[in-house]
């Protein structure tokens, strides 16, 4: 016991050493746990002993932190200030990831998924969710440009408090809780989610069914939802826009004009789905469907099974979005008046991606700026795509030693 103890605090010294409160608890430690003993006798005859000044010293602990806690706030009052050097660290004692495979944080009930999509329902029980990785929460990647875009929207603002981000690794769930209210770590055990996942990469296809499957198990637990990318500006509320009668609709990359033919070709990454029956049973056809079109992303998938007489035999009322509304660097919205949300699809890497998004918001302060005549006018234009051009789509190509790296895995894995 002593030797875990003293592992521990080695370990985070640079997060103590600081700290009178744990200076105070790291002496008194070898005074209150017992040495170690070699007996097996003396050792059960212990345990008992051990829990109760275990139970001191956190007692102790907890008294000493808050005693000290209250003699800094009063100092405060007063305008007596308590030195740096005994301050510096003594707040972060609170908030420490212990170095283990997983973070405690992650397993505690306030951050299990129904509390999260409870404290973030509206009165219908729906939710807004998007996912993210290490590279998309990073600072000043694209988490902080999709809340920017709420904040400058109109009328979507408010929306911020029905919005759950689900952060795909523990660095992502930690720069969550620093910007966002509603955070859940959805954990995927012996997947590294936390980089830049190339387009159909391995890394990439799981990500993607990974979401198709988790997107199930909300609708099961009877959320409706609204599932954005993050790399998806929102200017308007959407909710008016959507139909009323639909089970499924969703964004589209190219839309054809009529909201109910299946030749439009959609994109998962914008989607209102409602919780019943027979959206349940769409997405666990549409999560099986995998295994019958191996090496399909999940979008290729659903072009290929929205032709399925499945969808016809659980009457689900599929809808596309019109690109009018719901716009995208494949298809960008024409009218500045009527756009409520645009996507950074058709577009690869995360350099080109961030570039033009900046433009986008841009586009729009520059848009909000004008008098209202100028705004009613056409002439007021989307300066994207650039980086994320449609030519881009024929060149791009990951990385050769993102490539390489691939093929060694699988290999591995193999």
């Amino acid at each position: 016991m002593r030797s875990i103890f003293k592992r521990f605090f080695r370990l985070h010294q640079p997060l103590f050493s600081s700290s009178p409160v744990v200076n105070l608890f790291t002496e008194m430690l070898p005074d209150l746990l017992p040495c170690d003993c070699a007996a097996t006798a003396a050792a059960a005859a212990n345990s008992v002993l051990l829990l109760r000044r275990v139970g001191t010293v956190a007692l102790l602990f907890v008294a000493a932190s808050f005693s000290y806690f209250v003699l800094y706030r009063a100092g405060e009052t007063v305008g007596f200030k308590i030195p740096d050097s005994l301050t510096s660290h003594a707040t972060r004692v609170f908030f420490f990831f212990i170095p283990a495979d997983h973070s405690p944080l992650l397993d505690t009930e306030e951050y299990k998924l129904e509390k999260v999509l409870k404290d973030a329902a509206m009165a219908d029980k729906t939710v807004i969710l998007t996912t993210l990785n290490e590279a998309w929460a990073a600072p000043d990647s694209v988490l902080d440009l999709f809340l920017e875009s709420f904040r400058i929207g109109n009328h979507t603002r408010e929306l911020l408090n029905h919005l759950v981000i689900i952060a795909l690794d523990e660095k992502a769930f930690s720069r969550c809780l620093d910007v966002h209210t509603h955070c859940y770590a959805l954990v995927s055990e012996g997947v590294d989610f936390s980089k830049e996942a190339y387009f159909m990469t391995h890394d990439y296809l799981k990500m993607m069914w990974r979401r198709i499957d988790f997107l199930k198990d909300v609708l099961e637990m009877g959320y409706n939802f609204v599932f954005t990318d993050a790399d998806v500006m929102w200017f308007r509320n959407p909710f008016p826009h959507f139909y009323k009668d639909a089970d499924f609709q969703i964004a589209c990359d190219h839309f054809l004009g009529n909201p109910e033919d299946v030749e439009n070709r959609p994109n998962g990454g914008f989607l209102f789905v409602r919780s019943n029956n027979k959206s349940i049973e769409f997405y666990k056809f549409w999560y099986t469907s995998r295994e019958t079109y191996p090496n399909l992303h999940d979008q290729d998938v659903l072009n290929n099974i929205k032709y399925d007489s499945f969808i016809i035999d659980i009457d689900l009322k599929m809808r596309f979005l019109n690109t009018a509304i719901f716009g995208g660097f494949c298809e960008p919205s024409k009218d500045l008046n009527e756009v409520c949300t645009m996507h950074a699809n058709c577009c690869f890497g995360l350099e080109s991606k961030l570039h033009d998004l900046r433009v986008l918001l841009q586009d729009w302060k520059n848009f909000l700026s004008l008098p209202p005549t100028l705004k009613r006018s056409l002439a007021f234009s989307w300066r994207v795509p650039q980086n994320c051009s449609l030519d881009s789509l024929h060149l791009y190509a990951p990385p050769l030693e993102n490539v390489k790296q691939e093929i060694v895995e699988q290999e591995k894995v193999e």
